[in-house]
């Protein structure tokens, strides 16, 4: 048995990158698995999970559209009966300087960002505290809270923000037996760092890759699967005593005091 054998997860941004890679982790760990992106590439995840003896289902989802988000989440319960387990990883960034990003691009990191979190978590919390049981994992960044680099203003905002989020629910919902913590993630090897690293430097994307990766200590981008490894952790019971922590796995990128990052 694994340690989310019987468990259900509602993951969001599942089609990929990291969240792909903390939807097979769990299933690997025994979980029921409910895949909520916009993308229909979520159907390719779930072929995996089920080639592995895994259980999983697709639901075509907006986080920033709280309806949605609630017919989403009735659909997941109906399939399997709870949902146990909530991972809020959809994300966005868009890089842009400080004076020139219109209200759009501001906006819309923080409306997927940090509304869609919100939105997921009012949607499951009811049966949580219902049941008095309930595991919520939020993706902040240590971008925002602990480092950020220019043109990173909305989503550095949008992931404090997280953080601030993650602590208030915790300590509201501690008394109802539900675990509310955050995972900080460095750079990882996701679609979303290669579209950053084409903005970057649209010549040679791989430049600044390979420049990131020679400023983390460890000498490498963190794999999906070892950020859903974590996730997984805090999701399950191994984690009871676990609340309102803030969990950094960045390869030990925010340890040196002065670093150049990229191209």
């Amino acid at each position: 048995m694994g340690k989310l054998t019987g468990k259900t997860a509602f993951i969001t941004g599942a089609a990929m990158g990291i969240g792909e890679g903390i939807a097979i982790v769990c299933a690997r760990h025994g979980a029921n698995v409910i895949l909520a992106d916009m993308s229909d590439k979520t159907s390719e995840v779930a072929k995996q999970i089920e080639a592995m003896g895994g259980q999983a289902m697709t639901v075509k989802l907006d986080v920033r559209n709280s309806e949605e988000v609630k017919k989403a989440v009735a659909a997941g319960t109906e399939r399997f009966g709870k949902i146990d387990i909530l991972i809020n990883n959809a994300g966005v960034i868009k890089l842009d300087n400080f004076l020139d990003m219109t209200d759009e691009v501001r906006d819309f990191q923080l409306d997927v960002n940090v509304k869609g979190s919100w939105n997921c978590a009012q949607a499951v919390l009811p049966q949580m505290i219902e049941r008095k049981y309930g595991k919520i994992v939020f993706m902040s960044s240590v971008t925002g809270p602990m480092v950020a680099d220019p043109g990173e203003a909305a989503y550095a905002t949008s992931k404090a923000a997280i953080w601030g989020l993650m602590k208030s629910l915790a300590r509201e919902m501690a008394p109802n037996g539900i675990n509310v913590n955050a995972i900080c993630p460095g750079y990882v090897q996701t679609p979303m760092a290669e579209n950053i690293a084409k903005e970057s430097n649209p010549d040679n994307p791989g430049a600044v890759i390979q420049g990131i990766a020679d400023a983390v200590p460890l000498g490498r981008l963190a794999r999906p699967e070892e950020i859903g490894e974590l996730a997984a952790f805090l999701a399950s019971d191994e984690a009871s005593y676990i609340v309102g922590t803030a969990v950094t796995i960045d390869g030990g990128s925010t340890l040196p005091e002065t670093v150049s990052v990229g191209v």
